[in-house]
């Protein structure tokens, strides 16, 4: 699989409601952390034993309405959902919160 680009609100919520477990990497293209994460983010979202998850990329300076939405105060903020609704966030470019959050989101399919 791999990192999908949420480039408007509409996509955001119709990914939400297609896919069971959404995490998602808040981000902008000025922030030197979110770009040290980002390949780990990637790696996650190619390796075989996540393939149940959707993993996706929002630029909270292309669409603002999301990053509002979610109150996404710093980047790189990470968030997962289940049916829809938030259920984990870690804050900031930590590797082993991004790995813990991936995997407890997939504990819950």
């Amino acid at each position: 699989m791999v990192v999908h680009e949420i480039s408007s609100f509409e996509k955001f919520k119709s990914i939400s409601k297609v896919n069971k477990i959404v995490v998602v990497d808040f981000y902008a293209t000025w922030c030197a952390p979110c770009k040290a994460i980002s390949p780990l983010f990637e790696k996650f979202s190619e390796d075989p034993t996540f393939s149940g998850i959707y993993f996706a990329k929002v630029d909270v300076d292309a669409v603002p309405q999301i990053a509002q939405e979610y109150r996404i105060r710093a980047m790189p903020t990470f968030l997962s959902f289940k049916d829809e609704e938030k259920f984990g966030e870690v804050v900031g470019a930590n590797p082993r919160n991004v790995e813990k959050l991936v995997t407890d989101a997939l504990a819950t399919l």
